[in-house]
């Protein structure tokens, strides 16, 4: 069984820089993370292959090249493969562009799950992975917080999605798209000590325009169909930085906080 995973690598929310005359976000030479939902979703993949050792996954992303090694740390996590879709034409994309980018790509890719976040942190519209699924002509379901492990084959998965005020269970017929959210009980695991330097990039592909074909005025800036007319930037709230020694009032104060958060 191959899993496809959707990933997006966004601009670091403490230092990321916008372009204001083409309302775009500046992503070259840019410490890019990788979208919390979207860490959820590679990580119940994992979880996924811990029980089944025969599933493959395959990381997909659409960035610039200067993502390789993130890729590299996520498939340092016992990942089989990743495609980097990245082509200098694709610049400025909007949500339908990198939908119809992605989807060209799929559309030539074996699957038999394609697991994605539902928002991404720099954008937060959800419409990438719902207008790939309708390209694909696959269903799709988001928001989901739970995966049934024993229930999940080639021709079914049984999820838990949040509706806020409730959870409610479906079954869905696969192939489709499955979108977490960063609330689910899924994390990222940590590399491996010893798996930290291992050189992956025999097993990152690159795909091209030169592979997809596009011609340039259906992509980039000049395909896309949105046009950002203002923005605004979110003021975030700042967090009082406590720092603690290792004398025994600071081992307390350590220990409160722990106590607070349920992990003693």
């Amino acid at each position: 069984m191959h899993i496809v995973c959707l990933v997006k690598f966004v601009p670091n929310v403490e230092n990321f820089a916008y372009d204001y005359k083409t309302n775009t976000l500046i992503r070259e030479n840019v410490r890019l993370v990788i979208n919390p939902d979207d860490a959820c979703a590679v990580a119940a993949a994992l979880k996924l292959k811990e029980k089944n050792p025969q599933i493959s996954i395959e990381v997909v992303s659409m960035a610039p090249l200067n993502v390789i090694p993130a890729m590299e740390d996520l498939l340092r996590r016992k990942i089989d493969k990743a495609t980097l879709i990245s082509d200098k034409l694709y610049a400025g994309s909007d949500t339908y562009v990198t939908s119809m980018i992605i989807a060209r790509y799929l559309k030539n890719t074996r699957f038999d799950c394609i697991f994605s976040g539902t928002h991404s942190i720099d954008g937060d519209t959800a419409h990438v992975p719902a207008q790939i699924a309708e390209m694909l002509n696959i269903s799709h379901i988001n928001h989901i917080v739970d995966i049934d492990m024993d229930f999940f084959n080639e021709k079914r998965a049984i999820v838990e999605v949040d509706f806020e005020k409730k959870t409610c269970q479906f079954e869905i017929k696969l192939p489709a798209i499955l979108s977490f959210q960063k609330v689910s009980k899924y994390k990222l695991p940590y590399i491996k000590y010893e798996d930290m330097y291992l050189n992956m990039r025999d097993k990152i592909a690159i795909a091209t325009n030169e592979d997809l074909g596009f011609d340039e005025s259906e992509v980039g800036l000049k395909g896309s169909r949105t046009q950002v007319i203002r923005t605004a930037v979110k003021e975030f709230a700042k967090k009082e930085k406590v720092i603690v020694g290792t004398d025994d009032g600071g081992i307390e104060t350590v220990y409160r906080y722990l106590k607070l958060k349920g992990f003693v």
